[in-house]
């Protein structure tokens, strides 16, 4: 492939060090290392796709970060070693999307200059391993935490105008070097071959739109009311989760709906509780170092006001909340312990917010026991039982019994009661359809899901009209006043049909201005290139 005339010979100089590793090498074979040969196109090619594949792994990543808190506690009920995952893998991410990228450009640059694509051995072996650690990160992905498929799925409805937009832009800039390839290739077949393939993807993307739905686009005289929060575990990013400080700052961040878990020590008191285990939340290691993997429920309430429900909150240093925290603030985190049922609704009461919770034994023999109990403490609590959002769906009838002024939420769809009204449900965000949303909204369901933490996703959901979301970070949807975005469908299209014709005419002119530069280059092996390689033969002798 021969040098471009216009080329800075001191820029392509530099851009070869950096791919090819040239400026290395001797004078000899300089005739071969003058032609990018099939097999370097074919690392080109893999360079290419292992572009994209981090690319790909970068938006899981970031759609991930939602859901960060269910893989940081699945980590740790794995390793007991507890660990703010987010950073190591937005950080690795990065770093293998950056390196991958700039690569790509750099070969990019190297085709306009008319230079060979000879990518050096130790770019090779990083690449390679670039693309397995990639792809072992999906395969973990797919084996222990499905369900986040299902949430890459309902994100593409918040982000797909946004990536088409992109993709087009970024096939546009392609333009370029494709019709240099397309021009320096002399074979027809291989000739062909790229023109089909770049001119069958860029239609594909024009076309993808058709494909692209979002509840957002909506006039805003459309947009459904805000949805409430409900804060999970309190508010666990300003404070210990399921404790009343927790419980106090989610109230500060207008949460309607205190949303937690149950449990019940051996003597009988009902506490709030998630982790089976108590190591997670509480120095029980330090105070019972033989019972530090014994199940929370084994435990009476004595025992339990023993131990620091707070400190571990402060010492991990997870939070950016945490740096802010004064020190009375700081004093008042140590102060923490596990709070009882009958704390919680006494503070429940006096700010008249809801409380929704699940029931969580050590094992279903004595499960019926544990919703005797509950039910007998928020009896005799005095709390209004319309403030109860029974979520249990075990024993439910004998509930209704007991205390039929309590508010039954349903966590499956196939236990929905048509007969009540109004009906409740509970779901995870990845359950409920757009179209299922709105069929509930029309048909009076108030709808919650859960765990929501992103703005984008809280868009989403509230352009698409649930009641209600859980939420670990109530400050800060609680500042949203509008979805990120919105846009009236016809305005979509006048845009996505703008960007199509804009792109199209700009890849006409690239081919076409290449085209009448090209017709002025000598071809490969004229009497000028043997004319300098004889000039360097007799400088060599």
């Amino acid at each position: 492939m021969a040098k471009s005339p216009g080329c800075c010979h001191g820029c392509a100089a530099c851009l070869l060090c950096l791919y090819s590793c040239r400026c290395a090498r001797g004078q000899k074979n300089k005739k071969k290392d003058l032609q990018t040969t099939a097999c370097d196109c074919s690392w080109f090619f893999f360079l290419f796709c292992a572009c994209l594949f981090t690319l790909v792994w970068l938006y899981h990543t970031l759609i991930i970060l939602n859901d960060i808190h269910n893989l940081n506690e699945f980590l740790f009920r794995q390793t007991q070693w507890w660990m703010e995952w987010s950073l190591p893998l937005l950080g690795v991410t990065a770093l293998l999307v950056t390196y991958s990228a700039l690569l790509l450009v750099l070969a990019l640059c190297l085709q306009l200059c008319g230079q060979p694509l000879k990518l050096h051995g130790l770019h090779k072996c990083l690449l390679i391993l670039t693309t397995l650690i990639v792809a072992t990160a999906f395969v973990a992905l797919a084996m222990q935490w499905a369900e986040e498929w299902q949430s890459v799925l309902v994100s593409l409805q918040a982000t797909g105008p946004f990536l088409h937009i992109g993709a087009v832009a970024g096939v546009t800039l392609l333009a370029c070097p494709m019709a240099d390839c397309f021009y320096r290739t002399r074979r027809a077949a291989p000739r062909v071959l790229l023109l089909l393939v770049y001119c069958g993807g860029t239609a594909a993307l024009y076309l993808a739109p058709l494909l692209i739905s979002s509840p957002c686009f909506m006039e805003e005289s459309q947009l459904p009311p805000k949805p409430a929060l409900a804060g999970h575990r309190g508010a666990p990013l300003l404070a210990p989760e399921n404790t009343l400080m927790s419980f106090q700052k989610s109230v500060g961040c207008g949460v309607q709906v205190f949303e937690t878990d149950v449990m019940v020590s051996a003597d009988g008191t009902p506490f709030l509780m998630h982790d089976e285990m108590l190591t997670r939340t509480t120095n029980v290691r330090e105070v019972f170092p033989a019972r530090g993997t014994v199940n929370s429920t084994a435990f009476n309430w004595t025992d339990l006001q023993q131990l620091d429900a707070g400190s571990w909150f402060l010492q991990r240093r997870l939070f950016h909340a945490v740096q802010g925290l004064s020190s009375e603030e700081q004093g008042l985190v140590r102060a923490q312990k596990i709070p009882s049922l009958q704390q919680v609704l006494q503070e429940a009461q006096q700010h008249n917010i809801s409380i929704m919770f699940d029931l969580r034994p050590e094992n279903h023999t004595n499960y019926q026991s544990f919703v005797n109990i509950t039910v007998e403490t928020i009896l005799q609590s005095g709390i209004p039982p319309q403030l109860i959002l029974w979520l249990p769906d075990e024993f439910r009838e004998q509930v209704r019994q007991r205390a039929p002024g309590f508010q039954h939420v349903y966590g499956q769809k196939r236990h929905w009661n048509e007969t009540e009204s109004p009906l409740r449900v509970n779901l995870p965000y990845q359950n409920l359809s757009t179209e299922e949303i709105r069929q509930c909204r029309q048909d009076n369901i108030s709808i919650n899901v859960y765990v929501v933490n992103e703005p984008w996703l809280f868009s989403l959901l509230w352009c698409a009209g649930v009641s209600s979301v859980t939420t670990n970070a109530c400050q800060v949807l609680k500042e949203m006043r509008r979805p990120l975005w919105l846009l009236p469908h016809s305005t979509y299209l006048m845009v996505w049909i703008v960007a199509d014709c804009v792109s199209f005419l700009l890849i006409l002119w690239a081919f076409f201005l290449l085209q009448k530069c090209s017709r002025g280059k000598e071809p490969a092996g004229s009497e000028t290139d043997v004319l300098l390689m004889k000039i360097n033969r007799l400088g060599q002798e």
